[in-house]
């Protein structure tokens, strides 16, 4: 009975030592097959992006990261799903994969790239910046952090160049709003969003034209210092500009521009010549 027993708890610890080993060793084969499986699913993507399936081929690369997240493929698979995503105008799941590219891989060396991608996520979503500031404002953030933070990468003068852009969308919603006050004859409401125009967005297209605006403004009030101080700085830095001719012939409506000579002189022309036709 005794040997019996024996008997069974030697074969019972064969068993368990044999599953053991052979679950180690099931373990280790799993192991190679899944970072094997891993990089045929990068691969996989890669192929079905540059045959235009971007779609399937975030899909794809999600399954890499997803099958061996330790592996150095891992990050690079999670960044090509956000730019595939990016790439097929599906900003809100490129965000979302961004995001959590930045949250789980903080130190990896694509980390400027993320930034740079996440903020043209939000610039692509700007549709129309007179009446949602959302996305323009955070594209706008996200451009300065890339500057401050990684002022030696390949993105920050993309990112000077696309905030140059973005000071031109905001100069433009007060120009719009400043037009539209101007029109409701809310004369003070129309000068303050002018004057920022020309203290905040200096750099932009827009600024000639709200100095002109102002001059007008002015002027119409009866505060004709304020319309020369104004019309003198147009003047000064704007000289050639067509604004400049038109504040001009605010103070001096006898005043007539080059082009309308030269054109009053056509007309003139074309009646002379058909005395003789």
């Amino acid at each position: 009975m005794n040997f019996l027993k024996i008997i069974l708890i030697f074969f019972s610890a064969f068993l368990f030592f044999t599953n053991c080993a052979k679950k180690e060793k099931t373990s280790l084969i799993v192991e190679e097959d899944v970072e094997s499986q891993m990089i045929r699913a990068f691969k996989e993507g890669y192929k079905e992006f540059e045959a235009g399936d971007n779609l399937y081929a975030a899909k794809k690369f999600n399954e890499a990261e997803l099958l061996f997240p330790q592996s150095s493929w891992a990050p690079k698979a999670a960044l090509m799903a956000a730019y595939v995503y990016y790439a097929q105008d599906y900003y809100f799941d490129a965000e979302a994969e961004l995001k959590r590219f930045i949250k789980t891989y903080p130190k990896n060396p694509d980390i400027p790239y993320a930034h740079f991608l996440l903020a043209m996520c939000y610039y692509e979503k700007i549709v129309d910046e007179k009446k949602d500031l959302g996305p323009l404002l955070r594209a706008q953030e996200k451009f300065n952090f890339i500057i401050k933070n990684y002022p030696e990468s390949d993105y920050a003068l993309d990112a000077e160049y696309k905030l140059d852009l973005i000071q031109d969308y905001l100069a433009s919603k007060e120009m719009y709003i400043a037009y539209h006050y101007m029109k409701k004859k809310k004369w003070i409401a129309s000068i303050n969003r002018y004057k920022t125009v020309v203290e905040q967005y200096e750099k932009t297209v827009y600024v000639e034209e709200a100095l002109h605006r102002l001059v007008e403004l002015y002027f119409s009030l009866g505060l004709e210092n304020e319309s020369q101080r104004y019309a003198s700085l147009l003047g000064y830095n704007y000289q050639s500009s067509k604004w400049y001719e038109k504040s001009y012939k605010v103070f001096n409506n006898e005043y007539k521009s080059k082009l309308e000579i030269k054109n009053e002189k056509k007309g003139m022309l074309k009646k002379f010549k058909k005395l003789f036709d």
